[in-house]
Parts: structure tokens; sequence; C-alpha cells
């Protein structure tokens, strides 16, 4: 939720202000400034993410076995992630190593002067999205940081994708010194990171078992250290990045045609370039919460800038999969309910793990958050999450909106008829099966560890107690009026949904927009050719918006070998007498 608000907030940079639609050409030249910040969004997140792992000294993290518990123990896996779950154990480490390598060390590269190393780090980063996608339901997440991702890319890679290169001039022979020197430099970055990953993770074949043996070759106090020496250089690499994408732009505005269109330019950039310079600046006091002396370090005038608009969450601090839990076994709590207290029936949800026999679902981008918040619950006593007592009494009073959260479908839901009398919840440990077991196992195997919430009914004291200690006793319903337009329209939406789980109407949603975005794409290519300019001159007018002088007459040596000249006839009637005469 963290990053949607602050991708949102970035979004609203730099989607396209069109206040002068009469002329406005869709090239602005603040642009480059804009997507700056995505990339600066981008590198913290990953930044960040790789770091504290090896800062929370969590144990499986240095030992490099996390990925052969997090399969299992993530909150909602997928069916993907059971075959994950039996690869081989040097497999899993060297995976972690990986991990580390694409979020720490490579979103060094995201302020690259080559393009190539751009690339090469977004591909890096869409790999472990897309992996990630495939074995663990993380809603909108990994997509989103795809999208975060493209600011890497630049118009010239988008349209290879789109089907419209770009004309680049042939490759000279022998190559000029600064093709040379990118070359050397992005093959020297390339030999760099692997002899980096090899000696600090000590990568070893061992030829005799078949495997790459890996470990992590430094210490704690080795790698603090590095972090605070790097930390503050960081800062000012990106500093540095964002002065030349801002001088970029203040030249392109210089370059835009007309005295009009030229001041407009410049003032949008001084407007983006003033907000992007602030939100950079802010935003270091949630970067360096991981290195808390460069924290201290920073001016003190950017703590207050912080400090006013921390409420607004426009930037915050990431650090994803801290630590690895579950480690003994994935808790899970189960509901049960009951009419007389001594038969009990378990209640299943529609994503979490229940049912042994029943496959991991798949959510994306769906959010349950009840399903959610459960794995949360089970890492601790039920004290620690006081809602789950208001859950119960929402369940004993058989409140359909709460019911509808466990099953969409009310002939899965146990107790449909009438509400349970008593309800109950127990703590289990939950293990992937193993493939060795054969195609009849059960997905999971799990054991009884211990109650989690004992019995309670309508009226129990020890339930109105916690429901009275947390404030969350019944209340009043709050007068809303159902008579707008605007509610009875959300109204309307939510009876046609309610048959339908999350996922299924958020995929709907997903392709008809993009049906619609084909059907477009049809239609513009399947249009008569004489309603549009011809492509050269439609170029030309572009740049004549853009500020760039139109194409000169193409010279005889520019066109194709093989293309004949054009006739005289062709080139339209000629004038004068000489004229007549060559027509007849």
């Amino acid at each position: 939720d963290s990053l949607l608000l602050e991708a949102g907030f970035l979004a609203v940079l730099v989607a396209p202000l069109r206040l002068l639609r009469w002329g406005c050409p869709a090239w602005r030249a603040h642009d480059s400034v804009t997507f700056w910040a995505v990339r600066w969004l981008l590198f913290r997140l990953m930044f960040a993410s790789g770091v504290v792992k090896l800062t929370s000294r969590c144990p499986t993290w240095w030992g490099l076995t996390a990925l052969t518990y997090h399969y299992e123990t993530q909150c909602i896996p997928t069916p993907a992630a059971w075959l994950a779950h039996q690869l081989p154990v040097w497999l899993q480490k060297l995976s972690v190593v990986a991990t580390y390598v694409i979020e720490v060390a490579v979103p060094l590269l995201f302020f690259a002067p080559l393009r190539r190393l751009r690339l090469f780090a977004f591909y890096c980063q869409v790999l472990l999205q897309v992996l990630i996608i495939l074995t663990g339901n993380y809603n909108f997440f990994n997509a989103l940081t795809i999208v975060l991702s493209f600011s890497l890319l630049d118009e010239e890679h988008v349209g290879r994708w789109l089907g419209k290169p770009r004309r680049r001039h042939g490759a000279a022979w022998p190559p000029s010194l600064g093709s040379a020197l990118s070359t050397l430099l992005e093959l020297s970055t390339y030999g760099l990171l692997l002899y980096w990953t090899v000696h600090y993770f000590g990568l070893e074949v061992k030829w005799d078992k078949k495997l790459l043996e890996s470990k992590v070759a430094f210490t704690y106090h080795e790698f603090t250290t590095w972090l605070r020496t790097v930390t503050l250089p960081l800062v000012g690499v990106a500093f540095l990045s964002l002065s030349w994408e801002i001088l970029v732009a203040m030249y392109r505005c210089a370059c835009v045609r007309g005295c009009f269109w030229k001041l407009w330019a410049t003032l949008q950039w001084a407007i983006m370039a003033t907000a992007t310079v602030s939100l950079f600046a802010i935003s270091l006091v949630p970067f360096t919460y991981i290195e808390h002396e460069s924290n201290g370090k920073l001016w003190p005038g950017i703590h207050q800038m912080f400090g006013a608009v921390e409420r607004f969450q426009v930037v915050n601090s990431y650090g994803l999969f801290r630590r690895m839990t579950g480690v003994g076994g994935r808790p899970e709590v189960i509901l049960e309910g009951s009419y007389d207290g001594h038969s009990w029936t378990e209640i299943e949800f529609m994503y979490k793990p229940g049912n042994v026999s029943v496959a991991p679902a798949l959510v994306a981008p769906h959010q349950p958050r009840l399903d959610w918040q459960l794995w949360f619950a089970a890492l601790g006593p039920h004290q620690s999450s006081p809602w789950f007592s208001a859950l119960l009494l929402r369940l004993l009073q058989g409140q359909p909106d709460v019911i509808r959260l466990l099953q969409t479908d009310p002939s899965r839901y146990p107790f449909h008829g009438r509400p349970p009398t008593f309800l109950r919840a127990r703590l289990y440990k939950y293990w992937f099966t193993s493939s060795a077991e054969g195609s009849s196992a059960p997905w999971w195997r799990r054991q009884l560890v211990q109650e989690f919430f004992p019995s309670v009914s309508l009226g129990d004291p020890a339930l109105e107690s916690l429901l009275s200690q947390h404030g969350l006793k019944d209340k009043p319903p709050l007068r809303r009026r159902g008579d707008t337009a605007l509610s009875q329209l959300l109204a309307s939406l939510r009876r046609l949904c309610h048959p339908f789980s999350g996922p299924t109407v958020l995929w709907s949603l997903y392709l008809v927009a993009a049906t619609v975005g084909l059907l477009r794409a049809l239609a513009r290519r399947g249009s008569p050719p004489g309603r549009h300019k011809a492509p050269r001159e439609r170029d030309r007018d572009r740049g004549e918006r853009n500020g760039v002088r139109g194409e000169p007459r193409a010279r005889d040596s520019d066109r194709g070998q093989g293309e004949p000249r054009a006739r005289d006839s062709d080139r339209g009637q000629p004038e004068g007498r000489h004229g007549s005469k060559r027509k007849k």
C-alpha cells in the first residue's frame, strides 16, 4: 500500500498535463526528469530490500537457506511454489545469491550512462518479479514493480517491441573511440559483477557431486562497513544523475520553436524540476534508514521537510522479506464451528491453506485482506490481533458481508443455513509434501500445535471482555443517505459482482481494457490512408512542433540503391513554353 501511494503520487507528475490542447505537442521537455523520479523510487525499493536481508542478521539469509523455507511459509503460495520447493538445496542457495545480486548490485546500474547497462538491469528486475509472481500471490505489488522498471527503458527500445524500430546508422569499421570505450566499459561491468559474485559468495563447482556450492564469504561487520561507506556516495551519484537530466531538459526547452511554446515548456520544466528535486530531498530520510549514521549526517532541514509531509506517505522506506518466518513449519490458524460444542466442523477459506488436499490458490492481483491478516495473526497470540475477536463475533451473528470474506459461494460455507453456536480456533503447523511421496499424496501435511482461541459463543464473558477492551463492541450504524445517484450506482455494481470472486472481477476488468486497446489499435491500422498525412510530412510537422526544423530535401545519395530517379512528369507539371513541349 505504501508503494502504491508513492507510485500514484509520481504518476501525477509523469502523466501529461494537457491544459493547452491546441498545438500542444505530446512530447515534453521535462519528461526525462519526472521519469527519473520513478527510477529513483525503483532504486530505493530494490536496494533497500536487498540490504535489510543482511542487516537483519537472519540466519536463513546469511546461510543462503531462506528459499528452502520461503515457498511453503509465505502468505499465500501458488501451485508453482510446491514445485519450486522440491528443487535441490544447492539450487535454492544459488537462487538466494542471484536475489542478492539483482537487489543489491544490479540497482547501481539504474543510473549508468550506458543504455545497454540499463537494459540489462531492466531485464534482471523483470525476471525476478516474474519468478515471484509464479511462486507467490503478492497482489498487485510485483506488477507495479515491473511498471516502475519501465523507467529504465528508452523510446528506441520500446519502439522495437511495438514493431516501429528507429533507423540507426550502420556500424562503421573501425569503430570510433567512443563506441570502443563504451563496449569496453560494458564488458568490464559484466566481468566485475561476475567476479564479485564468485568472490563474495564463494561459488565453487563440485564436479564429483555435480553441483555448484555457495556460501557468504564476508562478515556482518564487513558488510555494515561497506554499507556505511557507500550510502552517502550513492546519494551523490543520484544527485549528479538528476542534475544531468535537469540540464538536458533545460536545453530541450531552449530548442523549442516559438516564444509562447518556449515559455510554456520552460514553465513546466521549472515546476516539474522543483517538484522532483524536493521529492528527492525528502526521500533521503527514509532511504538512509538502512544505515543510521548516514541518516544522522543529513541536513536538519531535510528532516524537517520530511516531518512536514510524512503523514501523506508520498515517500516511504522499504525492506521486503527482512526475516524468514516459519522456519519450524508454517503456522496456520484453523477456524472450527459447532452447534453442540462436541462435534466440530472446519471452516474453509477461499485462498489460505486449510484442507491439506486442496491445491494452493491463484489469487494475484487480488488482495484477500482477511486471509493475509490471518497469516500474521498465526505468528503470535490472538491478543496481538484484537480484530480476531471481532471476526468471531460477526461469524456467530451470521453477518453476510463478513461470511463473504470467507466464501463468496454460500454453499461452501458449512453454516450457511444458520450461524454456529460455538466457535474456536486452533493453531497448526503446515509443510509441503515431498515429490517422493507420489502423485496421490496431498499438497500439505500438518500437525496440531495448540489452541489459538478458546471456544466461545454469543454473550460469552471472555469474548465480551476482549471486545470491550479494544473498543469493538456493537455500535449503532452510521446514518448514510442511500438516495444519491452515486450510492445507488455503487450498490447496483456490488449486487452485480456478488456471485464472483475478487480475482474473477479483476481479471475481467483487465481483459476488457486489453480488448478495447486491441480494437483501437486495429481500427487505427485499418483506417483509410487518405485521412492521414504522408509519413515524411507527418514527421516534419512533429519535428516543427517539438522545436526541430523540417528535414531538407533528401539528396540523391540518400536514396536507396536501385531506387529510380523521379521523372519530370512525376514531379508535377512544369511551367512555360518548355513545359508545354515536354508535356506533348
